[in-house]
């Protein structure tokens, strides 16, 4: 199975978010029982959600 993980597993709890791979806590639970169309398309958005979050780090500084 196809799967974003970097085994750099490090939640951001506030948003719920992975910070090595992109997926929210919700998205990681998920992802064994989802199709691979789906996984397809959260792969496709996570170096753009993670660059968001990354900037929006830098701006609360």
């Amino acid at each position: 199975m196809e799967t974003p993980c970097v085994k750099i597993c490090t939640l951001d709890v506030k948003r719920r978010l992975c910070l090595g791979c992109g997926r929210t806590m919700d998205e990681i639970a998920a992802w064994a029982g989802m199709v691979p169309a789906e996984r397809r398309r959260i792969m496709n958005e996570l170096s753009e959600r993670l660059a968001a979050f990354n900037a929006s780090q830098k701006l609360a500084g």
